[in-house]
């Protein structure tokens, strides 16, 4: 009990070390304030619009309005929607589907990750193996593949998505695990009788945990580009639900005439998925400071 009351001021102490990194990070500081930003308007999307009068439902004689017209902040699409509507609804849904697939697919990399470094063997090699295979398939590949069969719907997205990104993760946690596997406190584990799975759970990944995370941030702007792309090929959340991918496909073809319609949803990505970068490039820093100063 002594030991464990005696490390709980030490992570306290590291955890505000790290935070402290991460805020003198200008950059870093940035992305997170225009993420939460993004998140915001994202989870308070119901108190700007309405999700069927403004988002969904098609209005022939407000097609096509600049944006500022008639009280259109961002204009209307081709057939007369809030752009302003359909982009913070769109950013709800993609979040979702982005958090949603980068969750499960880290609670899979990491059970099979850190099991196949613990344990080694045939195990960790039949298991790296068919790894290796998956990450030789380009990602959007693999998740066109996927939805292409299930079909079209946010679930099979998010289950052709999380099928794709579970090797990465499996990858990266395992070489996390293997770093700290050998240590002193692991072994002093093992000796004192501990179980596998506790000694996994509550040594080994507390301790890999910070390439993880920054694993975990960079591909969430990753799968959030892989969403706007099968939208834009049709494979993504299916009309009328706003999604960017899907409203970059449908404004493509009035591009030359009405700009906007392309501009603010890839605007509405480059952002996000640039702020994103900026976050995993902070914790990067932050959680292991010797790769910024060396």
């Amino acid at each position: 009990m002594k030991k464990t009351a005696g490390n709980a001021p030490k992570r306290r102490g590291q955890f505000a070390s790290i935070c402290y990194r991460f805020s003198r990070n200008r950059m870093a500081m940035l992305g997170l304030a225009v993420f939460l930003a993004v998140v915001f308007f994202a989870a308070a999307a119901p108190m700007f619009a309405d999700y069927e009068a403004d988002a969904v439902k098609q209005n022939v004689y407000a097609k096509f309005f600049s944006p500022g017209q008639e009280g259109h902040i961002l204009g209307t699409d081709m057939y007369g929607r809030d752009l302003f509507a359909r982009i913070i609804f769109g950013a709800r849904l993609s979040l979702l589907i982005s958090l949603s697939t980068v969750g499960a697919s880290l609670v899979l990399g990491c059970l099979i990750g850190s099991l196949c470094a613990y344990y080694g063997g045939w195990l960790d090699t039949v298991t790296m193996r068919i790894v290796d295979i998956f990450l030789a398939l380009p990602m959007t590949l693999m998740a066109v593949t996927v939805v292409a069969a299930l079909g079209t719907s946010t679930t099979n997205l998010i289950i052709s998505l999380t099928i794709s990104m579970v090797p990465p993760f499996v990858r990266i946690v395992r070489s996390a695990v293997l770093q700290v596997k050998g240590s002193d406190y692991i072994e002093a584990a093992v000796a004192y009788g501990s179980k596998d799975m506790r000694i996994i759970l509550t040594h080994v990944l507390p301790n890999a945990i910070g390439p993880i995370i920054v694993q975990a941030t960079l591909n969430l702007a990753s799968v959030l580009l892989s969403v706007a792309a099968l939208g834009f090929i049709g494979l993504g959340v299916p009309s009328p639900q706003p999604e960017w991918g899907t409203m970059l496909a449908e404004s493509k073809a009035q591009m030359r005439y009405y700009p906007w319609q392309v501009i603010i949803p890839g605007a509405a990505i480059a952002v996000t998925v640039l702020s994103i970068n900026l976050i995993g490039d902070g914790l990067r820093d932050a959680l292991d400071p010797k790769l910024k100063n060396g």
